[in-house]
C-alpha cells in the first residue's frame, strides 16, 4: 500500500494561527453572539487558548433547521441538551472542526436512497447557510490552507464530513457533487450495514468488509482528495480500507477496545496499523462506548413501552410519527435519565491510545450533539480540562498542538497532495 509521509511543520503554525482571545464581530447581516468576560487563566489554559483546537465530529448541524436553536445564543446542556454554539466555542476554546452531514441507515432500495439523498443535501445546505449567516464569526474551509487562514482571522473553521455514505445510493458520482459543496471526509457506514460496507454494530456481516461498491467509493474518495473515515465500520471493513486506500485513514470518533470491549471500539493491532500507515485516531466521548452503563429497570421498562407503541426503526416512520417518537423519547430521558460515563473514563481512553500509538496519531472527536459528553465534561466549555490533564500527564505543548489539530491537518494535507493529477485544481462551491 502506498504510504505518504509529509514533513509538515504544523505545530508552531497552529499555535500562531489560533486566536488567543476569541472575539465575535457583528454586523446587520449576522446576529451578535453573546460573550462573557474570560476568567483568569491557568498555565494549561494559556496553552489551550493559544492552540488550534479542532474536533472531528460535530453533529450540531442536526439543529441548524430547528427554530429553537440559535447558534449565536449560549445554550445549556442541562436545559436544552445541546453542546455547541458560538458563545460556548469561544468560552471553551473550540476553533472548529468537521461539521457532520448525517443520515440514518435505511433500507437498501432506490426510493430510500433518494429520500436519504434529499436529506443529506438539505443538511449540507444548512451548514453552508450557517457559514453565510454568521460570516463574521465562521467560515467554510475546503483545505488546510483555508483552515490556517480562517484561524488567523479569528474565525471558526467549518469543514464538512459525511457520516454514512448511504445517501449516495449506488451513484458514486454523487460524491463529486457533495465534494463541490465542500465535503472533505467520508465514512462508508453507520450503525447498520450499508450498500458500501459492513458496520461494527450490525448483527452479521454482509460482505466481509467493503462491498464492491464500497471499493469503488474508496478509490473515488482518493481521487477527489477526501479523507476516509473508518469510525462505525467493522474491523474487516477498516482493514479493507487500509489495504485499498492510497492515503492514510482517520477514525473521526472512536476508541480503544482494550479499555472497553465494545463492537464500536477498535483493537490494538488495528489502531497500530492505522497509525503506522500515517493515520489518526480521534477519541470519542460517547458514554456507551467508554464503559458499560446499565440502565435502571424503570428506564428499560419505559423504553420497552415506547418501542411497543412506535417500533424501533425510525427510518421506517413517516415524518409525523418520527417527530412524535423523538418528543416522547426526549420526555423519557428527562423522567428516567440515561446513565452517564465520566471525564476520568474519557481520559483513560485518550491516554491509553496516546501511550499505544504516540501523540503524532491521536486527536479528539467527542461526538458533540450526537450523544457525546460525560459527567465532568458535559459540553465544549470543559475542553480546557483535557489540555490540563495532558499537561499533567507530561505531554508538551508541541504534543498538545498535534493532538488538538496538528495531526488532523497533517493528514488532510497528505490527502490533498494525493488528489488525482486530473483533478489538481479542485472545484468548490463558495
Amino acid at each position: 500500500m502506498k504510504k505518504l509521509f509529509l514533513s509538515v511543520a504544523l505545530g508552531a503554525l497552529l499555535a500562531a494561527c489560533a486566536p488567543e482571545v476569541p472575539e465575535t464581530e457583528t454586523d446587520a447581516a449576522a446576529p451578535a453572539a453573546e460573550t462573557a468576560a474570560p476568567p483568569a487563566r491557568s498555565a494549561s489554559d494559556e496553552i489551550h487558548f493559544r492552540t488550534l483546537v479542532l474536533d472531528t465530529h460535530l453533529d450540531t448541524p442536526a439543529y441548524f433547521h430547528d427554530p429553537e436553536y440559535n447558534f449565536s445564543k449560549r445554550g445549556d446542556f442541562d436545559v436544552d441538551g445541546t453542546h455547541v454554539d458560538l458563545p460556548r466555542m469561544n468560552e471553551g476554546g473550540l476553533d472548529g472542526g468537521f461539521w457532520v452531514i448525517f443520515t440514518p441507515q435505511g433500507p437498501l432500495d432506490e426510493a430510500s436512497y433518494l429520500a436519504a439523498r434529499n436529506m443529506a443535501v438539505l443538511r449540507q445546505m444548512s451548514i453552508r447557510e450557517l457559514a453565510a449567516k454568521y460570516h463574521n464569526d465562521v467560515e467554510l474551509a475546503f483545505s488546510t490552507a483555508d483552515a490556517e487562514r480562517i484561524a488567523a482571522a479569528g474565525k471558526k473553521i467549518v469543514f464538512q464530513s459525511m457520516e454514512n455514505a448511504y445517501p449516495l445510493g449506488t451513484d458514486i458520482s454523487m460524491l463529486d457533487t457533495f465534494y463541490i459543496g465542500g465535503l472533505r471526509m467520508i465514512a462508508p457506514v453507520h450503525f447498520r450495514n450499508s450498500q458500501f460496507a459492513d458496520s461494527a454494530t450490525d448483527v452479521s456481516p454482509a460482505y466481509g468488509g467493503l462491498s464492491p461498491l464500497g471499493e469503488t467509493l474508496v478509490r473515488r474518495a482518493n481521487e477527489l482528495g477526501l479523507i476516509l473515515d473508518g469510525s462505525h465500520a467493522s474491523d474487516d471493513t477498516v482493514r479493507d480500507m487500509l489495504e485499498l486506500s492510497t492515503t492514510p485513514l482517520i477514525l473521526s470518533h472512536s476508541g480503544p477496545k482494550a479499555v472497553y470491549d465494545h463492537p464500536r471500539n477498535v483493537p490494538d493491532d488495528l489502531l497500530i496499523a492505522i497509525a503506522e500507515d500515517g493515520g489518526v485516531i480521534q477519541i470519542n466521548a460517547y458514554g456507551a462506548y467508554l464503559e458499560a452503563l446499565p440502565a435502571s429497570p424503570e428506564r428499560l421498562a419505559a423504553i420497552a413501552e415506547l418501542e411497543a407503541q412506535y417500533g424501533r426503526d425510525t427510518s421506517a416512520m413517516d415524518d409525523a410519527t418520527r417527530d412524535a417518537y423523538r418528543a416522547a423519547y426526549e420526555e423519557l430521558n428527562k423522567q428516567f435519565p440515561a446513565p452517564r460515563s465520566t471525564f476520568e473514563k474519557f481520559m483513560e481512553h485518550l491516554l491509553y491510545t496516546l501511550e499505544l500509538v504516540g501523540p503524532d496519531h491521536v486527536g479528539v472527536g467527542a461526538d458533540w450533539d450526537g450523544g457525546g459528553g460525560v459527567d465532568g465534561m458535559k459540553d465544549i466549555v470543559d475542553l480546557p480540562k483535557v489540555t490540563a490533564r495532558l499537561v499533567e500527564a507530561g505531554y508538551s505543548e508541541e504534543d498538545i498542538a498535534k493532538i488538538w489539530g496538528g495531526n488532523l491537518l497533517r493528514l488532510m494535507s497528505e490527502v490533498e497532495a494525493a488528489r488525482s493529477a486530473d483533478l489538481a485544481s479542485p472545484q468548490v462551491l463558495n
